[in-house]
């Protein structure tokens, strides 16, 4: 294919009428339609304005498919974040089940001892799981620097549609969760149990709310590209995020058992799991780079 071509699918893809690519471009209507046409061809840095515009290497846009480049994962891009989002997730929602698990052991009359050690096993396997697909993302990213964006603008509004029940019944679980504390009136057992049960409900609504984040992450084909070419200054704001999420769950733990071993009261203690997520997203959005700013 050429690019009189490829110009016509690309701009269809992206849902760009001729006018509005122009517009992009600041050139006339007609000299995009003489190209798609094969009547004149763009100057060199218009092509390369293209490239940018459409997410694709130059090579592609003037002598290959670009149907057939786009259509492709031939890095198995989707195949391997969507079991790094599952991982991830679940190593975070992990953290809090660790805690729950260790309020059912108190719950059941185990030695304080017992239930320790089972916390400390599970945010033992979170961490490693974290760790370890934190290093296979990286070597991933240095295998395949640069993703051609094969997702279709369908498959990018269906996977936003389910987002919003993602986020929706996350938040509406958690709510759930609060609505059943409410409902021990004061009832010491019955408060115990509960707590554990809503530490589960919140570790159900993290993983989603997690999973549902990185999935949208995943879509973004420009971001991932643009990630793997930081400048000196992200590099810094990401060590900051990292670092920033490592303390803010540790101190979420160390309060959750602090709290819980001091006053018993291991299910408002819980709540502090919830606190420690929008923290997290607060660091997200606070500390972490900015595209924008590349």
């Amino acid at each position: 294919m050429a690019l009189s071509e490829n110009l016509p699918y690309l701009r269809t893809r992206h849902n760009l009428t001729q006018e509005q690519l122009a517009e992009k471009l600041e050139v006339s209507r007609q000299s995009v339609s003489k190209w798609e046409s094969g009547a004149s061809y763009p100057e060199m840095e218009t092509i390369l304005k293209l490239c940018d515009i459409f997410h694709i290497d130059m090579d592609t846009l003037l002598r290959g498919s670009a149907e057939k480049s786009l259509s492709e994962d031939s890095a198995g891009y989707d195949r391997f974040m969507n079991l790094f989002s599952l991982k991830v997730a679940g190593a975070v929602a992990g953290y809090i089940v660790g805690a729950a698990a260790m309020g059912l052991c108190n719950v059941l009359g185990l030695s304080e001892m017992v239930s320790m050690v089972l916390l400390l096993a599970v945010v033992a396997v979170s961490t490693i799981v974290l760790i370890a697909s934190g290093m296979e993302e990286d070597n991933f990213r240095k295998q395949n620097p640069t993703i051609n964006d094969f997702y279709t603008e369908g498959q990018k509004q269906q996977f936003r549609r389910r987002l919003i029940w993602y986020v929706a019944g996350s938040v509406g679980a958690i709510l759930f969760g609060v609505i059943l504390l409410m409902l021990t009136d004061g009832n010491l057992v019955y408060e115990e149990w509960m707590g554990c049960l809503f530490l589960l409900i919140v570790a159900g609504a993290v993983f989603f709310l997690v999973y549902g984040g990185m999935l949208e992450d995943k879509y973004n084909i420009a971001r991932y590209n643009w990630r793997n070419n930081p400048s000196s200054e992200d590099k810094v704001r990401r060590r900051r995020v990292h670092t920033a999420y490592s303390l803010i769950m540790i101190l979420a733990t160390a309060l959750y058992v602090g709290l819980g071993m001091a006053s018993g009261g291991w299910a408002l203690a819980a709540v502090i799991y919830p606190v420690a997520g929008i923290l997290c997203a607060a660091a997200h959005v606070l500390l972490g780079p900015k595209m924008d700013e590349q």
